[in-house]
């Protein structure tokens, strides 16, 4: 049994899709699913149950699932960049993996993948490397990434990365992201203002080294952001901290121009002002250095940024459709 916690969520539910299509229905979900909409991304996948996060935990520390996990896909969180609540953070995030990874100490059969974040390398003074020796170093910009930082930390000190596996995601994008609110990608947010109004709004620079429009991201696909994840599942020698990324920076203005070509539409864009509460703590730059994860292995080529808007657009925003494995690639 493959187990996926926020198997409901965004990239969670692409791993659930991606493992279906490789023929895998043996999936325990576990997520919060709420009051929001995110259940509808269930909808369309094979799982053989769900459960709640807390009932999960319990249940996996009273050794209730015996030997029959193999693996643990570990993405569930809150991934809120502006989230206050450091108590909550510190709980859901830090403290839930460091019960996962404890449990996985015992049962080291079982194959760990977590999720950490681009988040913890802050506004990249410091570089966008995946060298373990290096986590200590980095100074990340909120409490959210701070949460993820907390748990590289501790699974290097407890010596576990040797055997299971961090992925810091870079700016993740694609179908299945909708239910996120403001954590949602700028090309969702954006994509009925581009259809509708013919425009789109980016944030002014507050830098004078970066034009308006011209702060850069890595930004990736959903589908290759998945498929980098189950290398990982199904190379259990390649273990440690990894970047998931394209290793290629793009600007806000490229995603833009993007976007309105994907609708067949001339780029209008407008510059808005960055909110008080971004300022200071919004990075101007991400680029994740790709060398540990080519040479573990892992030949997964990311597919252009303006391919993987067009497809979004087309197949999935202007369809209203999620994530299903019986619908044709």
């Amino acid at each position: 049994m493959i187990v996926v916690t926020g198997g409901a969520g965004f990239i969670g539910s692409a791993l659930v899709w991606a493992l279906n299509r490789r023929g895998l229905d043996d999936i325990l979900i576990v997520d919060y699913l709420g009051t929001d909409e995110k259940w509808k991304n269930l909808v369309p996948l094979r799982f053989s149950d769900y459960l709640d996060g807390d009932t999960f935990i319990e249940r996996l520390e009273n050794r209730d699932f015996g030997s029959r996990i193999h693996a643990i896909l570990h993405l569930g969180a809150c991934s809120s960049t502006t989230e206050t609540d450091a108590g909550y953070l510190m709980e859901n995030n830090y403290r839930y993996t460091a019960r996962l990874g404890q449990w996985q100490e015992d049962h080291t059969h079982c194959r760990f993948i977590y999720a950490s974040s681009a988040a913890t390398y802050g506004a990249g003074e410091r570089g966008y490397s995946d060298d373990e020796s290096k986590l200590s170093e980095l100074r990340p910009l909120n409490m959210y990434g701070y949460s993820k930082q907390l748990f590289d930390l501790h699974a290097l000190r407890k010596g576990w990365l040797k055997r299971i596996v961090g992925l810091k995601y870079f700016n993740v994008f694609g179908p299945n992201e909708y239910h996120k609110g403001d954590m949602r990608s700028v090309i969702h947010k954006a994509f009925p203002g581009v259809r509708d109004e013919g425009v789109i709004r980016l944030f002014m620079s507050h830098r004078s080294d970066y034009g308006h429009g011209e702060q850069v991201r890595d930004f990736i696909y959903v589908k290759d952001a998945v498929e980098m994840t189950l290398f990982f599942l199904e190379n259990r020698e390649a273990n440690g901290i990894f970047n998931v990324g394209t290793g290629t920076a793009r600007t806000w203005n490229d995603v833009a121009t993007s976007m309105f070509a994907a609708l067949d539409r001339p780029p209008s864009i407008e510059y808005i002002p960055m909110p008080e509460n971004l300022q200071g703590k919004y990075q101007y730059t991400t680029r994740a250095e790709m060398d540990k994860i080519r040479a573990a292995g892992c030949t997964h080529e990311c597919r252009p940024l303006e391919d993987s808007v067009r497809e979004y657009i087309r197949d999935y925003l202007a369809r209203d459709a999620v994530l299903d494995p019986s619908a044709p690639d």
